[in-house]
This record gives C-alpha cells, structure tokens and sequence, in this order.
C-alpha cells in the first residue's frame, strides 16, 4: 500500500495520471488527504526478468538505476539534463527487451551506450569509452577520439 512520503499517512487521492514518456509506465500526481503534500509516483508494468551477463561470467537482473549511475557519472559537470539521461537509458532498456532474450550481454549494453551517447555529448562518450573499453594508456584515448571524429565525418 502506498503512504505519504512526509507523514506516512494512507489517505492519498490521485490527482492526475498520465502515461509516463517512455510509454511503458504510468506516471501520477497525488496528494496526502492527512498533510496536503503532494508527489509523484512511476508505475512500470512488471516485466519478466531480464538478467546481464557479465564480463566475468557472473549473471545479476538489469538495473535502469545501476545504468543511470554509469551515465550520471560520465555526465558529471557536462550541460546533460537528468532527463535525456532518463530516456537514453529507457530506449536502452526497450532495444534490450525487444530482442526477445531473457540475458543479454554487458558487453552489447556497453555497445548501445557507446552507440547513442555521442549523440548527446562527446565528452561523456569518451569518459563512458575509457571506463567501457579499460583505456590503460593516452594512445588509446586519442584513438577513440579519432574514431569520433570519423564517425562524425561520416554522419555530416
């Protein structure tokens, strides 16, 4: 049952709810009968699981917020609203499990990530690369960053 996330109370009433904008979750606006606070709340559809295969072998179910995190990270101090993060790793999630498999690889999360990040900012890309691709030395940098630009070239 769901309570209010100031003074705990039970008493909620729905204000609005609209589909969320990854169409796979409904998002609402309640208030607190008891205190007047209102919030938002996410509701996904329960999904079977969907498990990650790690470079190790070890298998965990996929975590949307463990994937955020990783972006986050890469983002830091770079002009990327939370909210295109939000939606790259819904779009990640969709392309996943529209596949149709039960585990999927980290390495072709990675791949996705590596495809569609640059498309949002460069820097974020090569700092996501260096932590996905293990860079152990700067002439890998520098060729990542040349396969950017070749990769730009090529889209222009």
């Amino acid at each position: 049952m769901m309570q209010c996330p100031k003074c705990h109370q039970m008493n909620l009433k729905v204000i609005d709810s609209r589909s969320a904008e990854d169409n796979h979750s409904i998002r609402r606006r309640r208030e607190c009968l008891n205190c007047g606070h209102r919030f938002t709340t996410f509701e996904r559809i329960e999904q079977r699981p969907l498990l990650v295969v790690k470079r190790d072998g070890n298998r965990e179910e996929f975590s949307r917020e463990k994937l955020l995190r990783g972006l986050v990270r890469s983002c830091e101090k770079r002009p990327v609203a939370l909210e295109q993060l939000e939606r790259l790793v819904a779009e990640i999630e969709l392309i996943v499990r529209e596949s149709g498999q039960n585990e999927v690889s980290s390495t072709d999360i990675g791949e996705i990530v590596m495809d569609k990040l640059p498309k949002i900012d460069e820097v974020a890309y090569i700092r996501y690369a260096s932590v996905y691709r293990r860079f152990e030395d700067p002439t890998v940098f520098l060729k990542e960053i040349e396969r950017l630009k070749n990769r730009q070239n090529e889209e222009e």
